[in-house]
């Protein structure tokens, strides 16, 4: 009679859990964090571990590696930044550890331990003066220390992973955090008027939308290494979207459109900085939605407040 093994139903559970592929997410608390976690959870052919700036503090840079090696990721997703961009203007150093260093350390990590990685970065690494949407072939050169230090993480991801997508985005939104449309719900619901900038162009991109092209992507069995960029479709201006979120929740609140020049902020923004998205779409045939189909559905969220 054949004995039994009383170990081969635990050993078959653990080749189950390593068959799975395991996936590192960094700002996990951040917007696109939170929709990748939305997303991702639903996946069993999956092992995600989603890290906040408690569990991998990116301005701690020599423990980066080490607390990488603990899970043992086949895929990075790097989401994580300092994203302050007025408060980054008084703030160099910090958000030169976090931005750029820090990548540094994460792409280091993945050429040294051959894993994947996905980072993302900005449109703010150009400097607003094109009239053209922006490919990723558009001479960089960005005009606040924000966009400079993730221009630098571009740098350094590509020098040490040159297999790694960087993925450029804008205007990013959620109905998790802080942002651009939850910050109108609130002043558009309080005040009679309110006034904004009307000559920064460029499209706004649903966290959500952007955390579903990167979760294709991997599920593609495709992988090209470079730069992309992604957005939602269309070209508007921050006047165009306040407007626009205020008729679909039929609000009664006048929008004055103002120049640039009569809102003053630490950090200068880019005049134009519309992504153009047709790489991401021809290399992995990734979808984008035009942009106000996906306002409507987070304006749609019950869970938006």
């Amino acid at each position: 009679m054949k004995k039994r093994n009383p170990l081969g139903h635990l050993k078959k559970k653990m080749e189950s859990v390593s068959q799975k592929q395991r996936i590192v997410i960094t700002g996990a608390s951040g917007q696109l964090g939170q929709e990748l976690k939305v997303l991702l959870d639903q996946d069993v052919s999956k092992e995600c571990f989603f890290l906040d700036r408690k569990q991998l503090p990116l301005d701690q840079i020599m423990i980066i590696q080490d607390i990488l090696s603990m899970y043992q990721p086949d895929v990075v997703i790097h989401a994580g930044a300092y994203t302050a961009v007025d408060q980054a203007e008084s703030d160099a150093e910090l958000v030169d550890q976090v931005n750029h260093l820090a990548s540094e350390e994460i792409a280091l990590y993945c050429r040294l331990h051959g894993a994947k990685l996905i980072a993302i970065s900005t449109d703010y690494v150009f400097d607003g003066s094109s009239s053209v949407a922006l490919t990723e072939d558009t001479p960089v050169n960005p005009i606040n220390v924000y966009g400079a230090t993730k221009l630098k993480g571009e740098q350094a991801i590509q020098k040490w992973c040159p297999e790694a997508i960087i993925i450029r985005t804008s205007w990013v939104y959620s109905t998790f955090g802080k942002n651009f449309v939850k910050t109108m719900l609130r002043l558009l619901s309080e005040r009679a008027s309110i006034s904004v900038i009307n000559d920064q162009i460029g499209s706004p991109t649903s966290a959500k939308d952007l955390a579903q092209a990167i979760v294709d992507i991997i599920n593609s069995g495709k992988w090209e290494g470079g730069v992309y960029h992604y957005s939602n479709e269309g070209e508007i201006s921050w006047y165009d979207f306040a407007v626009a979120i205020r008729d679909i929740k039929g609000l009664n609140c006048e929008i004055q459109g103002i120049p640039t020049t009569a809102y003053p902020t630490p950090a200068k923004r880019p005049q134009y900085s519309l992504l153009d998205k047709t790489k991401i779409k021809a290399t992995f045939g990734v979808e984008v939605t035009f942009w106000k189909d996906s306002l409507l559905r987070c304006l749609d969220n019950e869970e938006l407040k």
